[in-house]
């Protein structure tokens, strides 16, 4: 597995050969598909991708996946796990999401439609106006960038 940008590691499974033209313009692979791991003590940093977002729980620990919309409306975490939790769950393009292990590690499957292009990702570190926003707006949100 590779290191990825948000933290973690990933190891790429899938990238669609046929192509899609989003509404916005954009030409992608029709979708994309990783495996991602985190373990324990390891965040996913507050990111967004221009492209909805399917996390898959696989074994491990119960993630714990953070996701506030674009509006910055609200704070939801979201639990997922083989039992006591979501088997899956949809992030909406262009919303911001982190996540963590609850324990040693968790590994989950994330399938991106339109695929995934670096070009469509955002760390919230990168827009420091928008992260004081939402840190002032949800405290204890920090620890995920």
């Amino acid at each position: 597995m590779e290191s990825h940008i948000e933290g973690g590691w990933f190891r790429e499974l899938y990238r669609s050969m046929d192509r899609v033209r989003h509404t916005d313009g954009r030409d992608r692979n029709a979708s994309t598909a990783i495996h991602y791991l985190l373990t324990g003590g390891s965040v996913c940093r507050w990111h967004r991708v221009q492209s909805d977002e399917l996390w898959h729980f696989c074994e491990g620990q119960a993630l714990e996946l953070h996701e506030i919309p674009a509006d910055l409306s609200r704070h939801t975490v979201h639990r997922l796990a083989s039992s006591g939790g979501e088997w899956f769950r949809v992030i909406p393009a262009g919303c911001w999401q982190a996540a963590r292990s609850t324990g040693g590690f968790t590994l989950v499957t994330c399938v991106v439609a339109p695929g995934f292009e670096y070009a469509d990702f955002r760390l919230l570190s990168e827009e420091p106006a928008l992260r004081d926003r939402i840190v002032h707006r949800y405290p204890g949100v920090e620890t995920f960038l």
